[in-house]
């Protein structure tokens, strides 16, 4: 009987395992899946503009303004825990929408982004609201919604990794990257 229960015990333990396993592949393949097909913004279209070519002739590198190669693109900062715009905030988005004024053949997707505090769906709604904020703001300063897509990344790509106020505060932003028409 004691040989019947051991044996018992440990096919469960394979079947749970099993369970887990095949639940965490899942669970995996679901997360890609879901990226390769949720559109940027929330306007119902799944077509998003394809990035820009970095050799096309006004040489956009596709890595963002966090780079600091794109003349004329300012990463907007946030405070810990908050989506609303500062003076500073709303110069810089300025700066960004005079330069949309300039290359009116250009698209941009805002990308919202957190520190590595909370968890990481509040993170991903937190660098949504950022990235909605900026896009709102720059729309009341006369660019098309329709120009303007954004995508939260939450905590998922900091810039740094160290765990001070002013290294976190560095994560906590919206950037922008340049998209064909």
């Amino acid at each position: 009987m004691k040989q019947s229960n051991r044996t018992l015990s440990v096919s469960f333990l394979a079947l749970t395992l099993a369970i887990s396993f095949a639940l965490t592949a899942c669970s995996s393949k679901k997360k890609v899946d879901d990226e390769a097909t949720t559109p940027a913004d929330n306007s119902g279209s799944s077509d998003k503009p394809p990035a820009i070519d970095s050799s096309a002739a006004m040489n956009f590198d596709a890595a963002g303004s966090d780079s600091g190669k794109i003349d004329g693109l300012r990463t907007v900062n946030f405070d810990y825990d908050k989506a609303s715009l500062n003076g500073d905030s709303k110069k810089k988005i300025e700066g960004n929408v005079a330069w949309m004024k300039k290359n009116p053949k250009v698209n941009i997707q805002i990308e919202g982004h957190c520190d590595s505090r909370g968890t990481i769906e509040y993170n991903l709604a937190l660098g949504e609201r950022r990235a909605q904020s900026v896009k709102n703001y720059m729309a009341g300063l006369g660019i098309s919604n329709s120009r303007i897509s954004i995508i939260s990344y939450g905590k998922e790509k900091p810039l740094t990794n160290g765990d001070s106020d002013s290294e976190q505060s560095k994560n906590r932003r919206a950037n922008f990257l340049p998209l064909a028409q």
